[in-house]
């Protein structure tokens, strides 16, 4: 890689860091870095590729299989050329090429599938049940966490990264900060959600924090910051005590509030608003979920659905 390219990388990377949440930024920056050592296997700087060696690239893609012989998935591939084709607008858009050979690659089409796994409302209640006896600083977080997920419908990272400053239980609102898109935003919490939450606050976070100081509102069990890992197997825990056999993740959180507010006849620019999605058709496919509850009443009720 030339000395000029690792320079424009940097830029990128400047860009990037104004945009996006530091996971997308990493994400891209891989992708990128991958792609670079392609042209450099071919012998090609930036200012000399073509349309054509971009869809090359994208064939490879389409071919390439992991270790146990699968395909790369049809979003992965997506990413990754995003990624490429954001890179290339950057590089016209600072002059450094005279057209952009990205602009003419066709992206593949992926279709918005519904979410796997959502819980029912009694689902829902059942798994916030299972923690509403905390006896410990841990069970004290936990419920306010689960309790949080449920109200919010917040990214899993979006939570592990709230501050103490951006709870306001008073109030009752949440400052969601650097979310998706290097994004900003407020959500409302429920009143179980506050209670719970000054409940960690008053009887919880000082038994976590030990000798550490952190800024961070949810503590890891030795003051530390929140892994996503800890986080779902966590929910995965309750959501067994709960004798719930779905697969639980803290993602099943966001797809079931966004559901439980359609069914309860939220308007779904506010459900949109919610979750922080940039695009409304991101949030509309939460009214297939609804089309397909629809189709097994219509299966199981109706005469000739049988």
């Amino acid at each position: 890689m030339s000395t000029k390219t690792r320079r424009l990388l940097r830029l990128y990377e400047d860009e990037l860091h104004l945009r996006f949440a530091s996971s997308t930024r990493k994400s891209r920056l891989s992708v990128l870095g991958s792609f670079l050592r392609w042209l450099v296997v071919r012998g090609l700087e930036l200012s000399d590729v073509r349309t054509e060696d971009l869809q090359a690239y994208q064939n490879e893609l389409h071919a390439l299989r992991k270790g146990d012989g699968r395909p790369l998935s049809l979003g992965h591939q997506l990413s990754c050329l995003c990624a490429i084709r954001s890179f290339f607008r950057f590089l016209y858009r600072r002059g450094v090429l005279l057209h952009n050979p990205a602009a003419a690659v066709e992206l593949p089409r992926q279709e918005k599938r519904l979410p796997r796994t959502v819980l029912s409302p009694s689902e829902a209640r059942r798994l916030l049940e299972a923690a509403q006896r905390p006896h410990s600083a841990r069970e004290l977080r936990n419920r306010a966490i689960l309790e949080t997920f449920y109200a919010t419908g917040i990214r899993c990272g979006e939570l592990s990264h709230l501050r103490l400053y951006d709870v306001d239980t008073e109030e009752r609102v949440l400052k969601v900060r650097n979310g998706k898109g290097a994004k900003d935003r407020h959500v409302p919490l429920t009143r179980k959600a506050a209670s719970a939450i000054e409940a960690y606050l008053e009887r919880g976070r000082s038994g976590l924090l030990a000798s550490k100081k952190s800024p961070f509102l949810f503590l890891a069990d030795k003051g530390g910051f929140l892994q996503v890992a800890v986080l779902n197997k966590m929910v995965r825990r309750y959501a067994s005590k709960a004798a719930i056999r779905k697969h639980i993740t803290c993602h099943t959180f966001r797809h079931s509030v966004a559901t439980h507010l359609l069914k309860g006849r939220a308007d779904i620019r506010h459900i949109q608003a919610l979750l922080g999605h940039e695009s409304l058709s991101t949030t509309q496919i939460y009214t297939r979920v609804e089309i397909s509850d629809l189709k097994e009443v219509l299966r199981r009720a109706h005469p000739r659905g049988r």
